[in-house]
């Protein structure tokens, strides 16, 4: 993705085409019958903007809020590019109920293989499904699917996954009679595997995890197969695998997680889409549908669902899940994303988040925040706060910032090691401008304390 070929349809050589089909030597000579003094040939005075900076001054001319979070924890505050709720508001797409009812709904049936494809490909894995409703319900999916093929009676989970996941994942868990077995972190902000046991069906690791460190995926790997389990990973940002090395490269055997960067608004918090991905192997394990790909009778390429063991195809008792729908539109609109953003694209996108967050942590830490770890992160870090920070957390709320997390808010994160820690995030929808008031904020309200 170039940012000047974005919003130009043609390029040089489609222009020359078309001139030469017209019998015109150049554009200039195209324009040749509007008189010179009408005609402006210097460069228009505008300086160049970025699509979602040029967004964000709209909205300051329209007096809309201008709360700047610097919070990730599962909601990111990425921007939409203006095509997306274009496209995806389109009557055709929009539908009162389940649209793709096998298999008359041939252009539903083609979006959703587009996103198991795409979603497949970003994760590094063989095989996705047709999405779930969201990161958590997608995990605790995930862990009943890995005891679905060990068979054996516990989950190995690090606390390090997102809090609501582990919410879900215990409750999921609950009514059953298998164990979920909680590891804790080390002092480096990652997973300890040490006090996982034998007889575990899988380990679920997140990466970035709930601290924003990166996990080391082929030591999860290691631990989890010298166990002979499955190696599940979490993901809370679907973003970070632009720039990070896929999970499948890394020996996951299941992949879970949130798509809702990909395009989908806030929208106070919800729906979001989840995303589900494993090794060809647990093909008829995945819970869900899929959509394949075929020929139909006169030998034109067309798709079908298939492998769609659930609950309203087969007894209660023999399907894969219960769940009644998928987030279709929402992975509709992820896949618009990744096919419109391409992989450069992402790519870009990624290297920008986490250039941002990196600055962000380095304007933190000139005001007296201290890094809680020294490890590589994406675009979420946690920092422990200089003293006083809650009451000037509470002024630069009534400026417009929202900064950072309290982690022990969180019952997983109420220890010692945690006290005036804060999770931050920066993402490409936070401009140098919007940053650098931030600190200029903060700077001037240590001073008047």
């Amino acid at each position: 993705m170039t940012s000047a070929m974005r919003y130009l349809s043609h390029t040089p050589d489609d222009i020359r085409e078309m001139l030469e089909v017209i019998g015109v030597k150049s554009i200039e000579k195209l324009f040749d019958s509007i008189p010179l003094d009408v005609r402006r040939d210097s460069e228009i005075d505008i300086e160049p903007r970025s699509e979602w900076r040029l967004s964000r001054e709209f909205e300051e001319m329209a007096g809309a809020s201008n709360l700047v979070a610097f919070v990730g924890a599962g909601s990111y505050a990425h921007y939409v590019p203006a095509h997306i709720p274009y496209l995806a508001s389109r009557s055709e797409f929009l539908t009162a109920y389940t649209p793709y009812q096998p298999e008359i709904s041939q252009g539903t049936l083609q979006a959703i293989f587009e996103f198991q494809t795409m979603t497949a490909s970003l994760l590094g894995m063989e095989i996705a499904n047709a999405s779930m409703y969201d990161g958590a319900s997608s995990l605790a999916e995930a862990a009943l699917m890995a005891i679905r093929v060990k068979k054996k009676p516990k989950i190995a989970v690090s606390r390090l996954n997102h809090p609501h996941y582990l919410q879900a994942l215990r409750t999921y868990l609950r009514p059953t009679a298998f164990e979920v077995v909680e590891l804790e972190a080390r002092v480096d902000g990652t997973t300890d595997y040490a006090a996982m046991p034998d007889d575990v069906s899988a380990l679920v690791v997140q990466s970035p995890n709930f601290l924003g460190v990166i996990e080391d995926l082929k030591a999860a790997a290691e631990a989890a197969h010298s166990k002979s389990a499955l190696l599940v990973v979490s993901f809370a940002e679907a973003m970070s695998w632009g720039l990070l090395k896929n999970p499948g490269s890394q020996g996951a055997d299941i992949v879970s997680g949130e798509g809702k960067s990909f395009g989908i608004p806030h929208s106070f918090g919800g729906p979001g889409v989840g995303m589900l991905a494993c090794k060809k192997d647990f093909v008829r394990a995945i819970p869900g549908r899929l959509v394949g790909e075929t020929v139909d009778k006169n030998g034109e390429r067309a798709f079908v669902l298939t492998l769609s063991a659930r609950e309203q195809h087969i007894r209660r008792e023999k399907a894969v899940s219960n769940i009644c729908s998928n987030s279709g539109h929402n992975a509709l609109i992820a896949a618009m994303y990744m096919s419109t953003a391409g992989r450069e694209g992402l790519r870009e996108i990624a290297q920008l988040n986490h250039d941002k967050a990196v600055y962000l942590k380095t304007g933190l830490e000139k005001v007296g925040f201290k890094p809680l770890f020294d490890v590589p992160f994406f675009n979420e870090f946690a920092m422990t706060a200089p003293a006083g920070f809650e009451k000037r957390h509470e002024a630069l709320l009534e400026r417009g910032f929202f900064a950072g997390l309290k982690l022990d808010l969180f019952p997983e994160y109420q220890d010692p090691r945690y006290k005036d820690a804060y999770l931050f995030c920066a993402t490409e929808a936070h401009t140098r401008d919007i940053l650098d008031a931030f600190f200029a904020t903060f700077t001037i309200l240590k001073e008047v304390a």
